[in-house]
């Protein structure tokens, strides 16, 4: 006789997690979800109020604090109303501002750092027995994130973790005091995890770490990075293996190499530049010059002539000139990026560059913005319609094109990572469907600065494991996702990024 479900059992408690910033923070916020679930909540339906919300913020962006405390402040009335209501703040911004969040935000009940998510679950409990905030705060690591329980946004594309912290300085960037010096983990645990990965379908993994290429440097080996994508390129049943940041100062031969000789390491690469100014990139304390980086994309399109450059460039940094400005425009024009992430420069507390003189007007920073963005769609525009006419395949995507309901067509990611709009007209394959996970090869037809456009007929679909996954993932009974968002999506599988990993 089944035992019938005891009615006096309390429903589990609900959660959601926002997520802003970079792609470490994305894939934090997976652990975070992994951890709570682990200790028995359950992702909040959608349009209902969870019993918990985590904010795992980034201290990078402008005007982060005040997209916190604003957020925070929208829930200050549903806490009042639903005292049980259980607020936590980890991240970036609660490792810079500590004690500060519950001062100005008193009915936040945990804060916690980059460096002890996994005591998430412990810090709710106390704070909910004890009936007061806790705010624990770690200034190392103790336990590598990767060891934490995960639930993974996506069936078949997955981030990697290879290394936390960085060794640079960068004068710009509050990064290295908020998550540590560098730490690597051993080359063994990871290909152990990407192998437990694919076994469970995924096809695409991307690595992570703020400094990527210099990883090995806390065990002794430079080439390091270079071994383990080559090793990744083993790895049967994995088609895809993309990684991110790079920098140019430790950007090797040798990576270059194993990137051209492992057919499953994508020929796509992001190159955070900055800018094309020695001076200021001097002043910015970046330990390469304009003809460094240049001749790393001349090295890397001499072995990979298809390769997909992109780039992170900052305007109105502390000094610049308009000479300055228009050496950065200048590389751009060499560069030929297929993307670029702009930023208008703006004073992060913290970080020297906040002290420096020579602060420049706002209205010269935005006008040279506007000047860069429009060079910027200029060349990508031009990159993509030199594909036109291309056949590609691609991986198919989930929840890329905003527009896809309306236009009647899917989405996916290039081998270069570009996005491509396609239609659904399966007339000449067996086909008549695909799902996200699954391969295509279609004919670009057209092509937009961001974007290209396949709308001629479908040239062949494959069925794939990552596919089997994710329809298992869907078959499966869940409660709405639990971990949004805050800032632009940016995606799974791990496409260009549209919030790149901060420090690079």
């Amino acid at each position: 006789m089944t035992a019938l479900p005891d009615a006096t059992q309390p429903a589990p408690r609900t959660y959601e997690v926002k997520t802003y910033g970079c792609q470490m923070n994305v894939h934090d916020s997976e652990r975070l979800t992994g951890l709570l679930e682990d200790a028995g909540y359950v992702a909040a339906p959608e349009g209902e109020q969870a019993d918990v919300v985590v904010f795992n913020t980034c201290a990078v962006r402008e005007n982060a604090d005040n997209r916190l405390y604003g957020n925070l402040g929208h829930l200050a009335p549903v806490k009042a109303k639903k005292p049980d209501l259980q607020i936590a703040v980890g991240g970036c911004m609660a490792q810079k501002d500590r004690d500060t969040i519950v001062k100005k935000a008193p009915w936040v009940d945990v804060v916690f750092g980059t460096h002890n998510i996994g005591s998430l679950p412990a810090l709710l409990d106390r704070a909910r027995s004890q009936e007061a905030a806790q705010v624990e705060i770690l200034e190392s690591l103790s336990v590598f994130p990767s060891t934490l329980p995960t639930k993974r946004d996506s069936a078949y594309a997955a981030w990697v973790s290879i290394s936390v912290g960085c060794n640079n300085t960068c004068t710009f960037c509050i990064v290295p005091s908020l998550r540590g010096k560098e730490q690597d983990r051993r080359p063994g645990d990871i290909l152990a995890e990407v192998r437990a990965l694919v076994a469970e379908g995924v096809t695409e993994v991307t690595l992570l770490g703020q400094n990527v290429n210099a990883y090995g440097v806390e065990f002794g080996d430079r080439q390091a990075f270079s071994k383990l994508l080559r090793a990744c390129g083993e790895i049967e049943g994995l088609e895809r293996v993309r990684f991110t940041s790079p920098h140019p100062a430790e950007f090797t031969d040798d990576v270059i190499e194993a990137m051209a000789e492992t057919p499953n390491v994508m020929p796509q690469l992001h190159m955070p530049l900055q800018s094309g100014s020695d001076t200021v990139l001097r002043a910015m304390r970046r330990s390469y010059r304009q003809k460094k980086f240049l001749g790393i994309l001349d090295k890397v399109r001499a072995l990979i002539p298809d390769a997909a450059i992109s780039t992170d460039i900052i305007v109105g940094f502390p000094g610049e000139t308009e000479e300055d400005f228009l050496q950065t425009m200048e590389v751009v024009r060499q560069a030929r990026f297929a993307q670029a992430f702009t930023f208008q420069y703006s004073i992060r507390p913290g970080t020297p560059a906040a002290t420096m003189p020579d602060q420049i007007d706002p209205a010269v920073v935005k006008d040279r913005y506007q000047r860069l963005a429009a060079l910027v769609e200029q060349i990508t525009w031009e990159e993509n319609q030199k594909l036109v006419g291309r056949t590609v395949e691609l991986m198919v995507s989930e929840g890329e094109g905003r527009k896809d309901g309306a236009t009647h067509r899917l989405s996916g990611r290039g081998p270069d990572n570009r996005l491509v709009h396609f239609a659904t007209d399966f007339s000449r394959v067996e086909a008549d469907s695909v799902r996200p996970g699954d391969m295509v090869t279609v004919e670009l037809t057209r092509a937009a600065p961001h974007h290209l456009i396949a709308d001629a007929p479908i040239l062949a679909v494959r069925r794939t494991r990552a596919g089997d996954a994710w329809e298992r993932r869907t078959a499966e009974p869940a409660p709405a996702k639990g971990v949004g968002l805050g800032m632009p999506a940016i995606g799974v599988p791990a496409p260009l990024p549209a919030a790149p990993a901060c420090g690079a």
